[in-house]
């Protein structure tokens, strides 16, 4: 098996991945115990100081989009890890723009119109809106999460490199029947470009790649692209990821041979089946002051929040003492569920009285379950993970 299983030594520094079989004989002796991170990747842990903590480049590739993004990690001779994120670009925008309209009805209601205009309880400005020069919102959560995603990688991998997808995009005035480049580039990817950029600056060196020189690349590595974008496979965008990866082992270099002269690729890099992880944000509604609509009785009920009625027990393991604590269970918390002879898996979305609901991946519920048949595996780490359909490799070299 080509797989292959991050180690972290003693104190927690990533050590190079080892194969399946030998994890598994370290956690059977004894050497080793097993562990998941947030992303759902397993990995393993020396419980003594390894005999040799030398490591070899590693490097991670970054290919940022609106709705989707890819990530692949690769080393020279292993593919080993690649991820699909859906990013909550339209779930963020939707949500800004329903607390700009139930903000503006409040203000609405509020204030007294039948007072002189000076005499109204409007709210003074506190500052200048229009020069601030902050993120959107939507773009910011896009980033976030690849950023997010990118740090739990480096916890349990010795990455030495990212490579970063750049977009450069031109916008053409249109006079006539003539097209003139502006000279000011826009799209949605490219807003949140720098801010990115400028985090990944500390985690590590980075480097900046265009689409062009992704796409030539992959051509070189005999790699396939879906066409459908929003395709849960690693051939929608994680297959870039592992191309911009492969940037640290591949170099574009020219050479002479007699007569002939050019350039071409030079260098090894070998793609293998490795796991692919689907990874989102939980679509959790936060609290919000009310609905947006009133109910009977003119009344207004308060929506969303991620804690739940129910509570669940916690063992608690002090240096001297166990004891048990009792707290809630909150949306998002990964629990194991059973109806009528039936068991169900999936992450905690809502709640009533006496049941709790349970959705799986897609969000769609599985059903509601008595609290008291509901048992916690996980805590809510902010995303949701799944795995899916293993990505297929090459040699090149």
């Amino acid at each position: 098996m080509l797989y292959r299983v991050p180690v972290l030594s003693l104190k927690g520094t990533p050590l190079m991945p080892t194969k399946p079989s030998r994890a598994r004989r370290w956690i059977k002796e004894g050497k080793a115990i097993k562990k998941f991170n947030k992303l759902g990747q397993f990995y393993v842990q020396l419980v003594a100081e390894p005999s040799d903590s030398k490591t070899q480049p590693i490097s991670v590739g970054i290919d940022p989009g609106k709705l989707f993004s890819g990530i692949g990690v690769q080393s020279a001779k292993f593919t080993l890890f690649t991820a699909h994120l859906e990013l909550p670009f339209k779930k963020v925008r939707e949500r800004m723009d329903n607390r700009r309209m139930m903000r503006r009805g409040r203000r609405g209601r509020r204030i007294n119109r039948q007072l002189p205009f000076q005499l109204r309880a409007h709210r003074q400005k506190r500052f200048n809106n229009r020069k601030q020069g902050k993120l959107p919102p939507s773009i910011r959560a896009n980033r976030q999460l690849e950023l997010r995603v990118i740090q739990e990688l480096c916890k349990i991998f010795p990455i030495t490199d990212i490579y970063f997808e750049y977009v450069k995009a031109d916008v053409y005035l249109t006079s006539g029947r003539k097209k003139a480049k502006s000279g000011k580039g826009f799209s949605v990817v490219m807003v949140g470009q720098k801010w990115m950029l400028k985090q990944l600056a500390s985690l590590g060196n980075f480097h900046t790649i265009y689409g062009w020189q992704t796409s030539n690349l992959r051509k070189h590595l005999r790699l396939e692209k879906s066409k459908n974008k929003a395709e849960q496979t690693a051939s929608s965008h994680a297959v870039d990821g592992v191309t911009l990866a492969c940037y640290k082992f591949l170099n574009y270099k020219p050479h002479h041979l007699g007569n002939n002269h050019g350039h071409s690729w030079q260098g090894n890099v070998t793609i293998t089946p490795c796991q692919l992880m689907i990874i989102k944000r939980p679509p959790i509604s936060r609290r919000q002051l009310h609905l947006m609509l009133p109910s009977k009785g003119v009344k207004r009920r308060k929506y969303g929040g991620t804690i739940t009625r129910h509570g669940i027990r916690k063992r608690v393991r002090n240096s001297e003492v166990s004891s048990e604590c009792k707290t809630h269970l909150r949306k998002g918390d990964f629990v194991k569920a059973e109806k009528a002879g039936k068991v169900d898996y999936g992450w905690c979305s809502g709640d009533t009285a006496k049941q709790v609901s349970v959705s799986d991946f897609n969000w769609k519920r599985l059903g509601q379950f008595t609290a008291s048949k509901v048992v916690l595996l996980q805590r809510s780490t902010g995303l949701i993970c799944k795995q899916g359909t293993d990505f297929v490799g090459a040699t090149v070299g």
